[in-house]
């Protein structure tokens, strides 16, 4: 049974290539930002950009990118900073991004495709634009796994080296669907040391010769006493008073300890954020180099091929919109889950 499939909010393309890594074929992704058509398209070939609000998109707009007979498959994961637990003022009603998993939900309708997948933040399942889109798959006769501990992905349990959690709703037409068995055990979850440790050193505001994404952002002259003072798996409270920032001083600021911290070689990185490659966004210092992650370093974490492009040949490398790119992505090594997911669903089904 073939299958196509688009991919909604596709940004730079880590789904696209998780799904086409598992055999789905991908012929189209659509997103706002510009920036991220060479990175999905070059590193994705046989797919197009298209520059367009989900907003604006019709059913007719994506009906032709199916060839006939085959299994219509739609997937995206909306932008996802509304929701997320490191942003304030959830309930902003005025938030343009709450429309935009309605618009999914609307495009599901209008579409009638036959298996959507729909990855985001755990945080959203509180919300009621989560909980109208659910109903939505229901009135339209999707099977979907109706325990709701199971929409949550742990990805270490995947070969993720992240701790990073992520809801991951599947639903198919054709009959039941759940996400295929964690990959990985707890004594085999793959840490920072084995997917970053045999990159070439770099000192801070260094590129590597050899790649240039491979590069890390300047720390000023106190920051680099203050991660020199920094210990793997530390905090701040590790430095000499003098170094410590005004606010953890006060009582209100000492249990902000998850930023200015190093990683562990021995354990999964944390959450890749889209500022990552900054030292005190974060536990992002490298574990022994005296430098925050290289943009390299955080698209390996989201477990996207170590060649991945996200610049043009000759083209600038910015620190902010390149980790936006990055930070934003589904990780490729779960988009390959959804996509084995998809493939097994089929053969079981043809």
């Amino acid at each position: 049974m073939a299958a196509t499939a688009i991919d909604l909010f596709c940004g730079a393309g880590g789904l696209t290539r998780g799904l086409l890594d598992a055999g789905v074929n991908v012929v189209a992704g659509y997103d706002i930002d510009e920036m991220c058509q060479y990175p999905y398209e070059h590193n994705n070939p046989g797919t197009k950009f298209h520059s367009k609000s989900i907003t604006d998109l019709k059913a007719s707009d994506l009906s032709g990118h199916y060839p006939k007979g085959h299994v219509k498959v739609l997937v995206g994961c909306a932008p996802c900073q509304t929701f997320s637990k490191y942003t304030q003022g959830l309930d902003n009603d005025d938030d343009p991004k709450w429309t935009l998993l309605k618009d999914f939900g609307r495009l599901v309708q209008e579409l009638k495709p036959d298996i959507v997948s729909m990855e985001n933040v755990p945080e959203l399942q509180r919300y009621d634009v989560f909980k109208k889109f659910m109903s939505i798959l229901k009135k339209e006769n999707f099977h979907y796994t109706e325990d709701e501990k199971n929409w949550v992905v742990y990805c270490p349990d995947y070969g993720i080296s992240q701790h990073r959690r992520r809801l991951v709703v599947i639903a198919s037409r054709l009959g039941p669907i759940e996400l295929i068995s964690p990959t990985h055990r707890p004594t085999q979850y793959r840490n920072v040391e084995d997917v970053l440790q045999k990159l070439p050193p770099l000192e801070a505001g260094e590129e590597c010769k050899t790649d240039p994404l491979h590069r890390s952002s300047v720390l000023s002259s106190k920051n680099l006493k203050r991660i020199r003072a920094s210990k793997p798996g530390g905090t701040w409270s590790d430095w000499p008073y003098y170094l410590r920032a005004d606010c953890h001083k006060e009582e209100s600021g000492r249990t902000y300890r998850g930023v200015y911290g190093r990683m562990e070689w021995n354990k999964p990185s944390p959450t890749i954020t889209t500022q990552f490659f900054g030292f005190g966004n974060g536990r992002f210092g490298h574990p022994e180099q005296d430098r925050a992650l290289s943009l390299r370093e955080g698209a390996i974490l989201q477990s996207f091929p170590k060649r991945y492009q996200f610049v043009k040949p000759g083209g600038e490398y910015q620190f902010k919109k390149i980790g936006r790119m990055i930070g934003n992505a589904v990780p490729v090594r779960l988009g390959k889950v959804i996509g084995k997911t998809i493939m097994t669903h089929l053969n079981e089904h043809g």
